[in-house]
């Protein structure tokens, strides 16, 4: 079986609400076309995901890791068909269906090359859970001890530096999603004297967040900025009464160091700052090993592969948090994940199986 025939095995089969059923047939096809040791967590048990999904083949003193992830979003309805399957297409180079994309396609192409590769060092393969609610499988694996000195994240990296180019992200944005909340004192608008505006105060809260410098900074030669950006306000209760509570949303993009001083709007008299979910940044900081991943990028591709940095967050933060150089490398182009028409090139899948065996074949650490 070839990375495209198992991308269109796994894509075919839904892993929305659980991921159970897609972790059973990645750990049967480890089992049955691999002599490595196979194992599963109960990561997300108790919502019913199934578990993360593990192998390990090789020696060394340095451990490389492919990790994915076999979770997706909800599909489209045109995902789907009467019975509530998945429907996969296969047209014009391209294969069709939620999770083509993000990233079934990647995780097919990393099963293959960790079947086929003959590693340099210890190798594993990892497939999480819960990535697209907020990092729950790999915070688990985390947790339990996963430490690879070193993994390739193979979330989106096509289509960066030039159309069609496979590059390697050596970083990418965090995200902070924050509350601000501002308390009044409810009044008759007619005599708004009687009150506190809380709809006023949330405005001196905005004020505020809008003269933020943003964080910066610098990774292997590319610079990277973050962002604040108010994103939605609630508040009153009618349009004759003074409101006595405001709430705003704030979206926050992070770099790796250094967060926007957003404390600092609990200066404002009756509003308070709270940190609703916080997925953290990716940065490698280990320049041969990205180059590595280059070199093996660039060998199997007619285009000039570049280190790129993406904009948004993935499990790659997590495991970078904890102490593992990570890059990023796979099939999906910016904007094709988690749309109506998701897909993913042939070619692309089976260049980035190339790219994977390559490089575990070649990186000892």
């Amino acid at each position: 079986m070839d990375a495209t025939e198992l991308t269109r095995e796994l894509v075919s089969i839904p892993s929305h609400d659980s991921e159970a059923a897609a972790g059973d047939a990645i750990e049967r096809w480890l089992r049955e076309h691999t002599d490595a040791d196979v194992r599963r967590d109960e990561a997300g048990a108790d919502t019913g995901r199934g578990g993360n999904v593990f192998a390990r083949r090789g020696s060394g003193e340095t451990t490389l890791a492919l990790v994915g992830h076999h979770d997706v979003v909800p599909p489209d309805d045109a995902q789907t068909d009467a019975d509530g399957e998945y429907v996969v297409e296969q047209r014009d180079g391209r294969i069709y269906g939620r999770g083509t994309a993000d990233m079934k396609g990647a995780l097919a192409a990393a099963m293959v090359a960790f079947r086929d590769a003959t590693p340099a060092s210890e190798f594993v393969f990892a497939s999480f859970v819960g990535e697209e609610v907020g990092g729950v499988g790999a915070r688990a694996a985390i947790d339990d001890g996963f430490a690879p000195d070193y993994a390739v994240v193979t979330e989106g990296s096509t289509g960066y530096s030039g159309p069609e180019t496979t590059d390697v992200a050596v970083a990418h944005k965090g995200r902070r999603g924050s509350t601000i909340t501002a308390h009044g004192e409810a009044a008759h608008a007619s005599e708004a004297e009687q009150g506190e505006n809380a709809i006023y105060r949330a405005a001196d809260a905005v004020d505020a967040i809008r003269d933020l410098d943003f964080p910066s900074t610098e990774v292997l030669g590319h610079s990277m900025s973050g962002s604040v950006a108010v994103t939605e306000a609630e508040g009153g209760s009618a349009m004759n009464v003074l409101p006595e509570r405001c709430t705003l949303t704030v979206d926050e993009r992070t770099v790796p160091g250094e967060r926007a001083p957003l404390k600092r709007v609990e200066g404002v008299t009756g509003v308070e700052w709270t940190v609703d979910q916080t997925l953290p940044p990716m940065a490698c900081d280990d320049a041969d090993f990205a180059d590595a991943v280059l070199a093996a990028a660039d060998a199997v591709q007619e285009a000039s592969p570049e280190h790129v940095v993406k904009p948004h967050a993935t499990d790659a933060g997590w495991l970078s948090e904890a102490g593992t150089d990570c890059v990023i490398c796979g099939i999906a182009e910016p904007g094709e994940a988690h749309t109506a028409d998701e897909s993913a090139s042939l070619a692309v899948i089976e260049r980035c199986e190339r790219i994977y065996r390559g490089l575990v074949e070649s990186f000892s650490g």
